[in-house]
């Protein structure tokens, strides 16, 4: 029954006290909003960078090692190798990642040139990719037109093909005489589809043709730029990659296997990192929130000796007039924890929308767990607030209290 009578003594001070109360109450809703708000949207982020990057985390990248290699001259046709060196791997090297790799998923080796080009009176450089037709259907997605079938057919990228206003059709000259390049006319069939950012082959803004194409205009048959795994399960990258190395880089090293899923660990962390930093600048305001409620708990002290004393006087135990302060500073923390909790869902989903594009990871648990966490740390705070003052309170002396004006 006295608990009872506590309760009331605590919510009859917040009622009398309410304006000061309700100021107190907001600091605890500001830095929960805060907190929650910015908990959400680095989560989101998270959500949706991982997403995006998920995509090309599934790609192992077989280089020549910049030490050693498959070595040797790239000659040919169209000049020397674009690649530092002319490192390149051997067709020998390829057969020897695809067997070992070829159980993770698929394996297949690219080309890879830079070349002046002209479009129509416009010149500049491309990036040029070479493929086996047989990867080239599997790994590309033609967005318009088809796959070359023909030597003098390629197909582009959009952005380039935006960037140059190319169409089905359209005629492209790759080369330039006067740096004694091999100079030939290729006609657009196809058009891809946005690949966007990408470990393995970065088509947008590039042009594909046929193995059999690039090697007659490039040269350099069977050495290739790098060799791509696409896993069919990410869980075997290090698997996978741990195999390449053992067998080709037994004696000395040849390849460096490059794991895209670590890129995107590496990324991930640090989002992880700046949304941990930004909560704790807004946990800033749950420290204001914490002076403003440890400012009224003694204010209301102050003002309560006298009743302090009488309620002593009475019989009243310590430990009941600690509590009776204790529950005031936990209800000032449960309405200013509740009503920010609320306006953190509409707000949290505002920012999320404006920093991150999208709300389709709002309501995942990753996301609303921030809304209970800084809940727990707005009544946390209420109450650590609220101890030293209820302690000076049950500690006062019955006699001085009741001589108090």
């Amino acid at each position: 029954m006295k608990k009872d009578i506590i309760l009331q003594l605590s919510l009859r001070s917040i009622r009398l006290n309410f304006l000061r109360s309700l100021l107190a109450a907001i600091g605890i809703v500001i830095g929960v909003v805060a907190i929650s708000s910015m908990g959400m949207m680095g989560a989101n982020m998270t959500m949706s960078v991982t997403e995006e990057l998920s995509a090309m985390a599934n790609v192992l990248v077989v280089k020549p090692d910049s030490g050693g290699g498959g070595g040797g001259m790239m000659g040919g046709p169209g000049g020397s190798s674009s690649s530092s060196d002319d490192d390149y791997i051997s067709k020998e090297q390829f057969e020897d990642i695809e067997r070992v790799a070829g159980k993770y998923g698929m394996v297949y080796p690219l080309y890879q040139e830079s070349r002046t080009i002209e479009v129509g009176d416009n010149e500049g450089r491309a990036t040029i990719y070479g493929m086996r037709d047989e990867d080239m259907a599997t790994v590309l997605t033609v967005e318009e037109g088809a796959l070359p079938k023909t030597s003098s057919s390629v197909v582009v990228g959009p952005s380039f093909a935006e960037r140059h206003e190319l169409t089905i059709g359209s005629r492209i000259t790759i080369g330039d005489e006067d740096n004694n390049e091999t100079v030939q006319k290729v006609r657009v069939v196809g058009i891809l589809e946005e690949k966007g950012m990408s470990m393995d082959i970065n088509t947008d803004n590039a042009i594909v043709m046929p193995e059999k194409s690039y090697v007659g205009m490039f040269g350099g048959e069977g050495k290739y730029t790098q060799v791509n795994v696409i896993l069919n399960d990410i869980s075997d990258a290090d698997t996978a990659t741990e195999t390449i190395e053992d067998k080709l880089n037994r004696k000395e090293d040849e390849v460096a296997v490059q794991d895209s899923s670590r890129m995107m660990e590496s990324i991930t962390s640090t989002v992880s990192t700046m949304t941990t930093f930004v909560m704790a600048i807004a946990g800033i305001s749950l420290l204001v929130a914490a002076t403003s409620i440890f400012n009224v708990m003694m204010m209301s002290v102050t003002e309560r000796i006298r009743e302090i004393g009488i309620l002593r006087s009475i019989g009243t135990q310590k430990g009941e007039v600690l509590r009776m302060f204790i529950y005031e500073a936990v209800i000032l923390g449960l309405v200013g924890a509740v009503i920010g909790a609320i306006m953190s869902l509409i707000l949290g989903w505002l920012v999320v929308l404006a920093m991150v594009g999208t709300t389709e990871y709002f309501f995942t648990y990753q996301s609303l767990i921030y809304v209970p966490v800084s809940m727990a740390i707005g009544i946390a705070i209420c109450i650590f607030s609220g101890v030293y003052p209820a302690w000076r309170a049950a500690n006062l002396d019955p006699i001085e209290a009741l001589r108090a004006d």
